[in-house]
């Protein structure tokens, strides 16, 4: 009875009924767990910004292009594991999900004890590498190293809960996140204000609150009865499973890289303008955060829909499904988009009270924020392309596209002695989702052509 209970409250059918409504269910709890997972990085930059000074918000700051370039290999892994998951869920292969998980699960320790070890050893080279002013260097280092440490509980948690996404369940990973991060600003606001210990404060505030819900998450996993079950002592590497996953799994991650590599490289340019912009940027950057993170769930939503109704044969429902989730982020990147411009100033005052840093945090809103609902849109293709079966061609697009044209753009009009401003810089983003968006969309509809048979 009891399973049967958790299936209707948690499960959910993707494959049959309105593609809207659902999509709706599925989305805002996902959208809730973005919201909050960002809200780790945001506390620690508004207690550092408020309580530890400029100094300590840059520094926090400018590791979120690196934190980024070196976990997104590992998290496209997890969305290979989503896609693997939810075809075989639409199909009706309980089996072939079990191994799937895990599978999927035993990579999430192996990825995260290569992300500390790569984090730890490699923190202050690449840094310097990205020409982190000197001022920040070692607060920068600092934060890295401390917060890579966590990097096992994070991956573990990444996986988890894109395998609950599989089968509809974006409820409990928002509990989950809920809880933790409670835990995240109490720990935030104890460490540097009670015990003044700066960026490794906010650092081993955010390693606790992931190790928190990754153990929920696997709690949940082990005492789940259906078939995202976990069994500990079965924790194995199906090579089947293995491979399917990396089908989807590599190139999502290196298209999720050459776009963190893009934004390594448009940070070492903003960084050469001085701390005071690189603190604006950042907190910009954070603020952003928020309207990329529900935008975002609609890409996730698209995979997992997508997904199940490739698998069940479900082909006819597969473009109402990406254009329901093109209308959707549109929507929501417009209207979040413009009303962190309009609410900009209030918004970056909670980072810093200093002026000129909340102007300079304003120059980027203007820019970016009002122009992010064109990454939404190529995101969404980007997951409709990677629920049927397409992972490499999104990847090389954005290859081209993102990381080639921006570092063109960078090395050619930046240089430029009247461009050599960081509007210019801004102006790389906008410029290059128009382009790589445009050239998805043609993809998809060319692909969707072919598998239809028209």
């Amino acid at each position: 009875m009891r399973t049967k209970e958790q299936k209707k409250t948690y499960e959910m059918d993707m494959c049959s009924g309105s593609i809207l409504k659902k999509m709706l269910i599925f989305t805002i709890p996902l959208m809730c767990s973005s919201i909050l997972q960002l809200l780790f990085n945001a506390a620690d930059i508004v207690v550092v910004g408020r309580f530890a000074g400029d100094n300590s918000l840059a520094a926090v700051g400018s590791n979120t292009a690196l934190i980024n370039l070196l976990t997104n290999l590992f998290v496209g892994l997890s969305i290979g594991a989503n896609v693997a998951a939810a075809r075989f869920y639409g199909a009706k292969q309980g089996g072939e999900v079990k191994k799937t998980v895990h599978t999927a699960m035993l990579l999430s320790i192996f990825s995260g004890i290569i992300l500390t070890v790569i984090g730890v050893i490699g923190a202050r080279q690449i840094l310097i590498w990205m020409q982190t002013p000197s001022e920040v260097l070692e607060l920068a280092v600092l934060y890295l190293r401390i917060y890579f440490v966590g990097m096992t509980g994070t991956m573990i948690y990444n996986f988890g809960s894109a395998l609950l996404r599989a089968v509809g369940d974006t409820k409990r990973p928002l509990y989950y996140l809920f809880g933790a991060g409670c835990v995240n600003i109490v720990l935030n606001l104890l460490f540097v204000i009670c015990f003044h210990m700066d960026v490794a404060g906010v650092a081993l505030a955010t390693v606790i609150s992931e190790a928190i819900s990754a153990l929920l998450v696997l709690r949940c996993m082990i005492k789940e009865k259906g078939s995202i079950h976990l069994e500990l002592r079965e924790l194995h590497i199906y090579p089947d499973k293995f491979v399917q996953i990396l089908k989807v799994g590599l190139p999502a991650g290196f298209q999720g890289i050459v776009f963190a590599l893009s934004n390594v490289v448009i940070q070492s340019s903003i960084n050469l303008f001085g701390a005071t912009v690189v603190a604006g940027n950042s907190a910009a950057a954070n603020i952003e955060g928020f309207v990329y993170m529900a935008m975002n769930s609609f890409y996730q939503a698209t995979i997992s829909f997508t997904s199940q109704n490739f698998g069940a044969g479900k082909q006819e429902r597969i473009n109402r499904i990406a254009l329901t989730g093109e209308f959707c982020v549109i929507v929501v990147g417009l209207v979040f988009g413009n009303a962190c411009v309009l609410f900009g100033h209030p918004l970056l005052g909670i980072y810093s009270s200093s002026p000129a840093v909340i102007e300079s945090g304003m120059h980027r809103l203007r820019i970016i924020a009002r122009t992010y609902a064109l990454c939404g849109i190529m995101d969404v293709m980007v997951g409709a392309l990677r629920g049927v079966g397409y992972s490499i061609m999104p990847m090389i697009v954005s290859l081209i596209g993102a990381c080639g044209l921006r570092l063109l753009w960078l090395a050619t009009v930046f240089q430029i002695d009247r461009y050599h401003t960081v509007t210019t810089v801004y102006l790389s983003y906008p410029i290059t989702w128009i382009i790589t968006l445009s050239v998805h969309i043609l993809c998809f509809v060319l692909i969707r052509r072919k598998q239809m048979g028209k």
